[in-house]
């Protein structure tokens, strides 16, 4: 009997093991939690946009990928892409904002 639960718990611990190792981070995939905390970045960078007037929050997508904002889209005007940059750089966790941001050719 005594052997049967030693191997049971071997069997059980290697599982979970296994498990947490299937959770955890690599340089190019996100753990769970992590995943969880950029979901949460890019809520509160969006959310932070929308409270700004100088900031076209349609006009911009954000993601984030291990705390590190990427912006990307379009702005009428440098101020406004600068306005973005900071907005995003002032978001709890965020590690650092990377600014793919173009500006809108002027209409002739």
């Amino acid at each position: 009997m005594t052997s049967l639960i030693k191997q049971f718990s071997v069997f059980f611990f290697t599982i979970l093991f296994v498990s947490f190792l299937g959770c955890a981070s690599t340089t190019t995939k996100e753990g769970t939690g992590e995943y969880v905390d950029d979901t949460l970045i890019t809520s509160k960078v969006k959310a932070a946009f929308v409270n700004e007037p100088d900031v076209k929050s349609a006009e911009i997508n954000v993601e984030t990928f291990k705390g590190v904002v990427q912006l990307s889209g379009f702005a009428s005007s440098q101020a406004a892409i600068n306005k973005a940059v900071q907005v995003a750089r002032d978001v709890k966790g965020v590690k650092s904002v990377r600014n793919d941001i173009r500006l809108k050719a002027a209409a002739s």
